[in-house]
């Protein structure tokens, strides 16, 4: 019996890394939300207005800045769902900090595709909200209230979902230096 012990050893995790790998599906699963709920709110924000017996209609298709949002959730959404499932699969092999640095590298490109998305999206929104008085663009947002309103819940979504990328980017670059023993 002593002889099995010694060739399969228990590997327990510390309290520790149970408390890192909940932090990380955690935020994982909590990213993953953030992408779904903001691309769904940004995909279904459409308003059709008549002013006059001219019908307008504000969509997020007609903005590339807001698809690009748009589309990058889903692809952040989809690939932190893979993430998860990589992380699953790191947690029952045991603890390789070459593993974390692949979930590091993830991490960052994923928060870095939700920056840009965000900038975007954010640039446009607040053109939309005030408008710019020297180049002559009117601002939208007086009229179209609740497309504005989802756009806005939207982006603001986006950017939780970065905090919670950029919380499991510093989680991830942590463990990937740590060596354990």
């Amino acid at each position: 019996m002593a002889n099995n012990e010694a060739k399969f050893p228990v590997n327990q995790p510390s309290k520790t890394q149970k408390l890192f790998i909940g932090v990380q599906i955690f935020f994982r699963i909590v990213a993953i939300a953030a992408s779904v709920a903001s691309s769904w709110l940004m995909i279904t924000s459409k308003q059709v207005i008549d002013i006059g017996g001219i019908v307008l209609d504000a969509r997020y298709s007609y903005s590339p800045e807001f698809k690009f949002l748009a589309f990058t959730n889903i692809v952040v959404g989809c690939f932190s769902l893979l993430s998860l499932l990589f992380l699953v699969l790191v947690v029952r092999q045991g603890s390789n900090p070459n593993h974390y640095f692949l979930l590091f590298l993830h991490d960052l490109a994923m928060m870095s595709l939700v920056v840009g998305g965000c900038a975007a999206a954010t640039t446009v929104g607040f053109l939309g909200k005030h408008g710019n008085s020297h180049t002559g663009w009117m601002q939208i947002c007086d009229n179209f209230g609740r497309f504005c309103n989802r756009a806005t819940t939207s982006v603001t979504i986006s950017y939780l979902n970065m905090v919670c990328l950029l919380i499991l980017t510093i989680t991830s670059a942590s463990k990937s230096r740590k060596m354990e023993a």
